[in-house]
């Protein structure tokens, strides 16, 4: 018997049809379903006949595990929902807590390298989508999902459909984005994989769009074939345009709109890897009448 046609427990469909109801993504679902079947494995019984206790012994043997923060948060936003929605026992996590994320600081690819990553593409469409992740600062998955009819040359925008959070937004489309566009549309079009209002980067076949997992491998063999040794993934070219427009002087709030950022502190993080302007910056010790001594 295999995986579909298994058949699924009344306590599963309940969950499934809890996420169902609020309109829940099919990633988060799939997280949470893995989040309570985790568990069921550590707890060997129906996860509804789980105390407080069990759930404290889950999230300390997760920690011993050395499971990182993100996982393990993910794991507790799951469980959370589980009990305290599609149960409705709210008080069989109050010994459970989300833990401390370590902010880090992403690494910015420099201008040049943007340039030599674009270059080593190995394909026009690939130059061109990555181009889109890099000039527009969209997620993989926005990218991927860009038909032609999205890109409006009149008012020069790229509308976003969906994106992060379900939300729609237009993104800047700059004169050189779209002369890149245009160019990999006329060949896309010669060859018949751009197909009339379809995806702007077609997979081997044109009625399906291109997977986030394929451009990502595109990025890193341009990666390497550009000869860049930085630890970067794709979503670093959504970080350099951040980063490279912040150096530009652009305004924080228009840049936190292109991202489409709800909150201006995820925007602002970037001002600490604008390196541009650090060195501008004239630092304190320049205004002393300071003479070295032996």
């Amino acid at each position: 018997m295999t995986q579909s046609t298994r058949a699924i427990s009344p306590l599963r469909q309940r969950m499934i049809d809890d996420m169902t109801l609020r309109k829940l993504g099919p990633r988060t679902q799939i997280a949470y379903v893995r989040a309570v079947k985790n568990f069921t494995r550590f707890f060997g019984q129906s996860p509804d006949a789980a105390t407080a206790e069990d759930l404290r012994r889950y999230q300390l043997y997760l920690v011993q595990q050395n499971t990182s923060s993100t996982t393990l948060n993910a794991t507790l936003t799951g469980l959370r929902f589980f009990f305290e929605i599609t149960l409705d026992r709210p008080g069989v996590m109050r010994h459970t807590s989300h833990v401390h994320q370590p902010r880090k600081l992403p690494v910015i690819l420099s201008v040049g390298e943007i340039t030599k990553l674009l270059q080593a593409a190995g394909s026009l469409k690939y130059q061109a989508a990555l181009g889109v992740a890099y000039g527009a600062g969209l997620r993989a998955s926005e990218v991927v999902h860009l038909t032609v009819t999205d890109i409006d040359s009149k008012r020069m925008v790229i509308r976003v459909e969906q994106g992060k959070g379900k939300r729609d937004r237009y993104a800047m489309l700059s004169p050189a984005l779209l002369e890149l566009l245009r160019v990999w549309w006329r060949e896309g079009k010669a060859q018949r994989k751009v197909l009339p209002g379809g995806w702007l980067f077609p997979g081997q076949d044109p009625v399906n769009h291109l997977s986030a997992r394929q451009l990502n491998r595109a990025f890193h063999r341009a990666l390497d074939a550009a000869e860049i040794d930085k630890r970067v993934t794709l979503h670093g070219l959504r970080h350099a345009f951040a980063t490279h427009l912040l150096e530009q002087r652009e305004d924080i709030r228009v840049i936190q709109v292109l991202l489409g950022h709800q909150k201006l502190d995820n925007t602002a993080r970037y001002t600490h890897v604008a390196t541009k302007i650090l060195h501008e910056v004239k630092g304190p010790l320049e205004y002393l009448d300071l003479k070295p001594t032996a």
